[in-house]
């Protein structure tokens, strides 16, 4: 195998903070940076390594944070730039990075840039947007959609263009053909990374060398030339980790933002494993069934194209995903089972593990009964287009509870208290009713609970090296109910055999895996060599190793 250069993200857990919803300190109802300081002792015991914090800049919260007003200032709801450097400190002081969420294919309409670029066509800053007169009807320029639905066209009524915007109308796209632009983020980007955050997560980078005249709103044909001009210009140099969101990324793709001679990003997020699940028409609103075959054959083909060279970000659930134990577990009957055997299965692979706040005591998805509960703009505004075009509303409703994004925006569940011990106000967003049950204070007296599995696991990464470098194989592969595979340096191996049902089943193992095993996590101890047949409980996951693998 050729062996890859090591990074020390690598061999880290990242975790993922909401901060609206992680910790209120001060009763606003929202959470806020002195409250993820009064956590940082409690991440420290998970043992990650790194903090990803979603958007704080100021912003007038359209898309939460995700339409930036002033890339220098910190929102007030969150609090100061006193606040983050404390944050900073406190969480270097604890060997805990701090990742920003690089937000740059847009601004909000509220950015001074975008508020003198309307003010008329001859601002310096117009073409820091993109622009366009009506088109030959006197309409829209053309019929590209926006992502949250409806035309990706406003009309400016005061200078009679349009500006372009993927997203809300309030999230105009910058011009990255300017190098204007481009100069301005860059700066943005080094002043970030001079005050000692670890490195950027980057929004929807992948469409950031849009060519909507032409109909390209992702992957555009300068995109690698402007990520590599990024690096250049912020990051090379840094030992920093960078991570970019692309849902249109292929595992071919996924090469050129991350292969160590390209001089672009450390890994991207992919989805395709996410995107599988949906309906054709209906996208996410309308979930498909869920289908392991598929799931391990897109694992397996991200596993294989990046052993290598490159490197894969590992993660279930996210701040636009679903819970994870309710997408891809049993959050009825099986919840702690069902949860272990996700993290058990995902911390194992080759990649950074990524947990989203949460995903650590099992957090489920929300049982909203009605439209008025949902806080995202995205679900508000797919809720009306999809009843126009004829979806019934228990329908759409059901559909988000399952795959919306409030679903993992509810507030963090420290306790079973009032408002889960997040607030001592009232929360912007309903609290799951189940905290009374799962909450982070009965997790932490559990020795066997989801808390102290994920301890577990992250602790192991930065014990076996293998975890970090071992080839990835796959068995069983056309298996609908068991997920097996394994992880292998030399004489070394690890196993992993997972049950993604609620029932018990049996499996032949391969005769190559019918040898010598030490138990690393489960409770099935194997025989002295694996038998022919493996039983396995609900949602019951095992780990073996080699004792090579274990003693190194």
């Amino acid at each position: 195998m050729t062996k890859q250069p090591t990074h020390w993200w690598q061999s880290a857990t990242v975790y993922q903070i909401y901060p609206r919803s992680f910790a209120d300190s001060n009763g606003d109802g929202m959470g806020d940076l002195p409250g993820i300081v009064s956590k940082l002792d409690y991440l420290q015991q998970l043992g990650i390594g790194v903090i990803w914090l979603s958007p704080i800049f100021q912003s007038p919260m359209a898309d939460n944070g995700y339409d930036i007003a002033d890339y220098e200032a910190i929102a007030p709801i969150f609090g100061t730039l006193e606040d983050f450097d404390r944050l900073i400190a406190e969480a270097k002081a604890r060997g805990i990075g701090i990742l920003m969420d690089l937000v740059v294919n847009h601004t909000s309409d509220h950015h001074r840039w975008f508020i003198d670029a309307r003010s008329a066509r001859t601002s310096r800053y117009r073409d820091f947007y993109v622009w366009r007169d009506a088109g030959s009807d006197g309409g829209l320029p053309n019929d590209i959609q926006s992502t949250f639905g409806g035309p990706a066209w406003t009309l400016d009524e005061a200078s009679g263009q349009y500006y372009f915007h993927q997203f809300a109308k309030e999230q105009p796209d910058l011009n990255w053909e300017n190098p204007e632009v481009r100069a301005e983020i860059y700066a943005m980007m080094n002043r970030w990374l001079d005050r000692g955050i670890a490195g950027f997560r980057m929004d929807v980078i992948n469409l950031i060398a849009k060519e909507p005249d032409r109909g390209i709103t992702a992957d555009g044909p300068k995109l690698h030339e402007y990520l590599q001009e990024m690096h250049r210009e912020t990051l090379a140099g840094r030992d920093v980790l960078t991570v970019g969101e692309s849902w249109s990324a292929t595992p071919e793709s996924a090469l050129l933002y991350s292969g160590r001679d390209r001089r672009e990003l450390s890994m991207v997020f992919q989805f395709e494993h996410v995107m599988a699940q949906w309906h054709e028409t209906w996208g996410k609103w309308q979930p498909k069934p869920f289908d392991l075959v598929g799931l391990k054959r897109i694992i397996s083909r991200w596993q294989e194209a990046l052993a290598d060279d490159g490197w894969n970000s590992l993660f279930w659930g996210n701040h636009d995903l679903p819970r994870a134990v309710s997408k891809y577990g049993d959050d009825k009957g099986y919840r702690v089972e069902s949860a272990k055997m996700l993290a058990t299965v995902l911390h194992f692979l080759k990649g950074t593990p990524y947990v989203y706040q949460g995903e650590e005591i099992g957090m489920t998805n929300v049982p909203f009964t009605s439209i008025a509960q949902y806080r995202d703009i995205e679900t508000l505004n797919m809720h009306r287009l999809h009843l126009e075009a004829g979806l019934p509303e228990a329908d759409f409703i059901a559909g988000a509870n399952e795959n919306g994004r409030d679903n993992s925006r509810t507030p963090m569940q420290w306790s079973a208290g009032p408002n889960a011990g997040f607030t001592s106000g009232t929360p912007w967003i309903d609290v799951n009713p189940n905290h009374t049950q799962i909450n982070v204070e009965a997790a932490e007296h559990d020795p066997l609970s989801i808390l102290a599995h994920y301890r577990r696991l992250i602790a192991l990464r930065k014990e076996m090296r293998i975890i970090v470098d071992g080839r990835y194989r796959s068995w069983l592969d056309e298996h609908p109910d068991v997920m097996a595979y394994t992880r292998s340096v030399a004489d070394q191996s690890i196993m992993v055999v997972a049950n993604f049902t609620a029932r018990s089943v049996t499996v032949d193992v391969p005769q190559a895996l019918r040898r010598k095993w030490v138990t690393v996590i489960g409770a099935a101890a194997p025989a002295d060599v694996l038998p022919a047949t493996l039983s396995l409980g609900p949602f019951e996951a095992n780990v073996w190793a080699t004792a090579a693998s274990v003693d190194g």
